[in-house]
């Protein structure tokens, strides 16, 4: 299946509403299955959400999240310390080629029986829930912070609590202190100082309810669309200035790349406007804490005819794909001339783009969705569109209101 894209906007001013946070969504499904009496709203249903939804509800069996990373490293935090569990937890090929060592083995050091199924140091995993009885850890923070929100998610149900040490230079810091700001918003004692988290036990909490705001990283596509075009203008909902989201800095990368945004505190909502000051012909940006906004960026720079340099970019290689190498290929058959190392990019200024190059998307959502905008300088196809669903099911049908046509066959 492909979907072919060309430009037909007629519109300046569009209305879209982007679909509720996968990140945030997936950490408050975690503590409502503790806490019961929390109520979400503008909860997100992308296939990640559902994943983990479905699978969170399983005590006995298989358990298969997908392609879904989040839920894997979640799950396996949430059933290793469940008394009453006993089940194999699984995903796709890829998700089979995905480290998760260094979260079970941390685990472990706590009293959790996890087993490797296939591979050491990879799922499947078979998991025999426990009370988890020592209070304190320390686990290696350079690698994924999904690690440590996984542990710190489980950290109130514990019968002591929990006492995390951080070490090395912690990545994805904002993640982390997302995780911390959604315990501490249903009630739960928890801080972060000098690398070492720490979180008391707490068996109840009064009733509670969390609106999710509207996904960041989603909302960069729009964010590339509007710097690629002539004079488009998008409002988005809903949206603060005061995100959680570490994505949420793609208001200040892309303000110089051309984009403002306007804060409409009355509707919570942005509204995206071409900013028609110069643009420098070559960019620097370290992603370090928002590499999930990195293919986006390249894709814009690209589009735009300007040189950029990306560091930061070393949990890339373990994402949905090796999304450096991926990127890589598939700008090249645009014609781009670029290089990768294992955590940065480098693209040289090119003012044209090949027409009806078909982009593969490796089975990663973002790969389909920071392509996409292109569409506004070339025709561009994109192979297998439906991956998208992993984080924003109507992505095709809200860029048509942008003035993209999709057809998709």
């Amino acid at each position: 299946m492909k979907a072919y894209l060309t430009n037909t906007i007629e519109n300046k001013t569009v209305l879209v509403t982007v679909p509720g946070s996968k990140s945030e969504s997936n950490r408050l499904l975690i503590l409502k299955k503790i806490y019961p009496n929390i109520s979400l709203h503008n909860l997100s249903n992308c296939d990640d959400t559902l994943a983990l939804s479905r699978g969170i509800e399983t005590k006995n069996g298989i358990v298969d999240v997908h392609h879904a990373g989040t839920a894997m490293r979640f799950l396996t935090s949430f059933f290793a310390s469940k008394k009453d569990v006993e089940l194999t937890l699984t995903g796709s090929k890829r998700m089979q080629e995905r480290p998760i060592k260094i979260l079970v083995d941390t685990l472990r050091v706590i009293g959790a029986d996890i087993s490797y199924v296939k591979n050491n140091g990879y799922p499947p995993l078979k998991i025999n829930g426990k009370e988890l009885v020592l209070d304190s850890l320390s686990i290696d923070a350079n690698i994924s912070s999904q690690y440590i929100s996984a542990l710190m998610l489980i950290a109130p149900s514990l019968h002591k609590g929990l006492t995390i040490t951080l070490k090395n230079k912690i990545t994805s810091v904002p993640y982390i202190k997302m995780t911390l700001e959604l315990l501490y918003r249903i009630g739960i004692c928890c801080t972060l100082n000098n690398n070492i988290i720490k979180i008391t036990s707490t068996k109840t909490i009064k009733d509670v309810t969390i609106n999710i705001e509207s996904d960041w990283s989603s909302a960069s596509y729009y964010y590339s669309l509007v710097a690629l075009s002539d004079h488009l203008e998008i409002t988005l909902k809903t949206f603060k200035r005061d995100s959680i989201q570490g994505d949420s800095k793609v208001v200040d990368l892309y303000k110089k790349i051309g984009v403002e945004t306007i804060f409409n505190e009355t509707d919570n909502s942005i509204t995206l406007r071409k900013n028609q000051k110069k643009i420098e012909n070559f960019l620097s940006f370290n992603l370090i804490e928002t590499p999930d906004i990195a293919q986006t960026i390249a894709v814009t720079c690209f589009g735009l005819g300007i040189s950029c340099e990306l560091v930061g970019l070393k949990t890339l290689k373990i994402k949905e794909t090796d999304r450096l190498l991926a990127l890589k290929v598939e700008l090249q058959k645009l014609g781009a001339e670029l290089t990768i190392t294992e955590k940065s990019l480098f693209l040289k200024q090119r003012k044209t783009i090949n027409k009806n190059i078909v982009i593969d998307t490796y089975e990663d959502h973002r790969m389909a969705m920071s392509f996409a905008p292109l569409y506004l300088k070339v025709p561009i196809i994109i192979n297998n569109p439906n991956v998208v669903s992993k984080s924003y099911k109507t992505f095709w049908k809200d860029l048509q209101k942008i003035g993209g046509k999709v057809l998709i066959k």
